[in-house]
């Protein structure tokens, strides 16, 4: 990940893109045996080919659906080109971001969308009950990678001629997803200067050319914050748009989420940290008008959210945003005493960066993402 630096010039149409970087902070991550990494990038190139080519949800995804269906794929390619420089995988990710783009559905105040029924994912405030509306989680989870990538098409040499133009429409298009969410009041302020994403109670008509409940959106009481796993997405669609844009808004929209992370996960007398809450109230649009609670507030089960949050951890520390070398340590010793090998942290510590590679999968939906692992081991060996 690489934290900006310096001036930008303003705007969309840059000669290169801003991408000054810090010296990003030591790992420990060492070599993989050579044959190994071959196979997986054999057995890895064969998987998402196969998803790209056969599963084609990019033609058919809508609402959170995009989120979940499609990432995937999209952040294996952008860091499978990474890992490779390989174009086809970048013609890989023009196909899908193209088909998904075209759908864009224009809504009543200009922006364009993917709604669906029950887009929102939860059941809080009849969220999923009665709205048919787009998704911020599946906007900032999908351009992540299409923005990454954006990046890479305006400022690389090797892919500006073909794909310049191209990198610069996602990156514009992208812009006003963001500006969208803005104006529409999807982050809120809370306390201590913190910032979290929130689901609004509102959405289109059965034409879908009209709202329903959108002037009252904001009223006291409406909305629902993400919780930390969608949150955390969202804040990394942030600083994918700080990497390339070199905006501070965009930096300072993750700043501030990952200050609020941080107040919520409690340190422990052995020097641990506790498992935080899968949610959390953030202000008072997330209490019931009895005082309680609109959804439950404890450790969640699936194990998969507190992945999501780690990733999202690392990456504000190698952006040197709010967690530091200490944070990553805690993290590193909670991983192990509570047996949650989180693999963001493999290029951190040789004992999980082991057990990563005796277990990694490359051949199923998980191990779509370890094309960022074999990035990081083609930067390691100087490719």
């Amino acid at each position: 990940m690489r934290k900006p630096i310096g001036l930008c010039v303003a705007g969309l149409l840059l000669a290169a893109v801003c991408q000054a970087q810090t010296t990003p902070p030591a790992m420990t991550l060492t070599k993989m045996d050579e044959a190994k990494q071959k196979d997986w990038l054999a057995r890895w190139d064969k998987n998402i080919s196969g998803e790209v080519k056969g599963y084609r949800v990019c033609e058919s995804a809508v609402g959170e659906d995009i989120a979940w269906k499609m990432t995937g794929v999209m952040d294996g390619l952008y860091y499978g080109y990474m890992a490779t420089k390989n174009t086809k995988y970048v013609d890989m990710l023009v196909d899908w971001a193209d088909h998904l783009i075209k759908r864009a559905v224009k809504e009543p105040d200009g922006y364009f969308g993917w709604p669906s029924f029950a887009a929102a994912g939860t059941d809080v405030d009849n969220l999923d009950k009665t709205f048919d509306a787009d998704s911020m989680l599946s906007d900032a989870m999908v351009f992540r990678p299409i923005v990454l990538m954006a990046g890479e098409m305006i400022k690389n040499p090797a892919l500006k001629e073909k794909y310049g133009a191209k990198g610069v429409s996602y990156l514009k298009f992208a812009e006003q997803l963001y500006e969208k969410w803005a104006k529409r009041g999807g982050w809120r302020e809370t306390k201590d200067g913190g910032m979290i994403s929130v689901v609004l109670p509102y959405g289109l008509d059965p034409t879908r050319t009209k709202w329903i409940g959108f002037d009252t959106r904001n009223d006291p009481g409406h909305g629902f914050s993400h919780p930390n796993n969608k949150a955390n997405e969202v804040a990394m669609w942030m600083l994918a748009m700080w990497d390339v844009t070199g905006k501070p808004e965009y930096k300072e929209h993750a700043e501030k989420w990952f200050k609020l992370m941080k107040s919520r996960m409690p340190v422990k007398a052995d020097g641990t940290y506790e498992i935080w809450n899968y949610h959390q109230p953030a202000g008072p649009w997330d209490y019931k008008p009895d005082g309680s609670t609109k959804h439950w507030v404890g450790v969640h089960p699936n194990g998969g959210y507190y992945q999501i949050d780690t990733t999202a951890i690392v990456a504000a520390y190698e952006h040197g945003l709010v967690f530091d070398k200490a944070d990553i340590a805690r993290l590193i010793a909670t991983s192990k005493k509570t047996n949650r090998r989180w693999s963001a942290l493999a290029p951190y510590d040789v004992e999980i960066q082991k057990e990563f590679e005796a277990s990694a999968n490359p051949d199923n939906w998980g191990g779509l993402g370890l094309s960022h692992y074999l990035m990081l081991q083609a930067k390691l060996a100087g490719k």
